[in-house]
């Protein structure tokens, strides 16, 4: 059976230079006989976490659910079905997107956080997936996990999908025109991710 490589995209730029990597990624997978997926957060109804903190009250390893009805639960469930993940965003102001984090932090569920303890606790260590980080930024790329909260993010949020990272691909100087080209050496370093992936 056919392995499948979700990827989740927080870039407000349709078939920009995180995308670009993205599909390098992807195509990487598909060449090892995966099923690949790319879902845009712009194209989905993500709300705001309110922090009400009531998916975290229910003890248990399954996922709590939140109360507000918008696209995160099909969207996890199909995360859920997935064998990889490949988690993607430009960096603005030294971290993820707006839109990655509000997904990030409506995971919130995925820990237990009950009224009186003062902090979250995973439900599971579990990672039944792999995970791949793509990010983004004007910067040289070796200074993304080093001067931004990236990586932190990322990691955070692989964690809460049962996910272990097993690369990224940290694309530096992208500021530099508005159409920047991923250069062949880093295609050919996605699509290796890609097939690490499957």
């Amino acid at each position: 059976m056919a392995s499948k490589v979700i990827a989740i995209v927080g870039s407000y730029r349709k078939d920009g230079v995180v995308e670009h990597a993205v599909e390098a990624v992807l195509e990487g997978a598909r060449r090892q006989g995966a099923e690949t997926r790319m879902i845009r957060l712009t194209e989905k109804h993500i709300e705001f976490c309110t922090n009400c903190r009531q998916c975290c009250q229910a003890p248990g390893p399954e996922r709590g659910q939140c109360v507000q009805k918008d696209d995160l639960e099909p969207l996890l469930a199909e995360i859920d079905s997935a064998d990889a993940v490949v988690l993607a965003s430009p960096i603005n102001f030294g971290n993820v997107t707006a839109l990655f984090r509000c997904f990030l932090e409506r995971l919130i569920g995925c820990a237990y956080w009950p009224w009186g303890q003062a902090t979250p606790k995973p439900r599971s260590t579990w990672q039944p997936r792999k995970a791949v980080f793509i990010a983004t930024s004007g910067m040289p790329g070796f200074l993304i996990p080093l001067l931004t909260g990236t990586g932190h993010a990322m990691k955070t949020m692989a964690k809460m999908l049962g996910a272990k990272p097993v690369g990224s691909l940290w694309i530096g100087l992208s500021a530099m025109e508005p159409n920047h080209s991923l250069s062949a050496r880093t295609v050919k370093q996605a699509q290796r991710l890609g097939m690490r992936l499957a």
